[in-house]
C-alpha cells in the first residue's frame, strides 16, 4: 500500500465538466512531477521595491510525466486522444492520475512522440494543466 500525502492537488481544485467526456487512462512511467503556483504578479520597482498583486485565490497545477515505453496501440491512443478528441490544447477531458483521483484537464504542451523505428513509442514531457476534479464517488 503507497503512502499518499496528507494534502493532494485534488483537495484543492473544485468539481467541473470536462469539454468531452474522454478519460485518458494510460499509467505514466517514469518520474512526474508536480508545479503549483498562485495566480500573483509581482511588480518590481527600480529601487528594488515590490508591489504583489493577488488575481486569484484558486491554486494552479499542473503535472508533467512520460510514457517511457508504449505499446502501439497505447501510442496511438494518446495521438487520437491529442489530434481528436482534445483538438490539441484546445479542449478538456478527463485524466485517472497516479493518486486515484480523476480529473479535467488539458494539454499544455506539444505532444512529442519518439522511438525505434516507431516500434516501440515513447512520449516524454507530456504536460497537463489541472483545470479541476471528478468527485469521487
Amino acid at each position: 500500500d503507497e503512502l499518499m500525502a496528507a494534502k493532494e492537488i485534488y483537495d484543492y481544485v473544485g468539481a467541473v465538466t470536462p469539454d468531452v467526456d474522454v478519460t485518458l487512462a494510460l499509467e505514466a512511467q517514469g518520474e512526474i512531477s508536480e508545479e503549483s503556483l498562485e495566480n500573483c504578479v509581482i511588480h518590481l520597482g527600480d529601487d528594488g521595491s515590490e508591489e504583489r498583486i493577488s488575481l486569484s485565490t484558486t491554486p494552479v497545477f499542473f503535472v508533467t510525466f512520460g510514457f517511457n515505453v508504449l505499446s502501439e496501440a497505447d501510442s496511438g491512443t494518446l495521438l487520437d486522444l491529442y489530434h481528436t478528441s482534445a483538438c490539441g490544447m484546445a479542449l478538456s477531458f478527463k485524466w485517472t492520475a497516479y493518486d486515484g483521483h480523476t480529473y479535467v484537464v488539458r494539454f499544455d504542451t506539444n505532444l512529442t512522440r519518439a522511438g525505434n523505428a516507431m516500434s516501440r513509442l515513447r512520449s516524454l514531457g507530456i504536460r497537463l494543466k489541472i483545470l479541476g476534479r471528478i468527485d469521487d464517488p
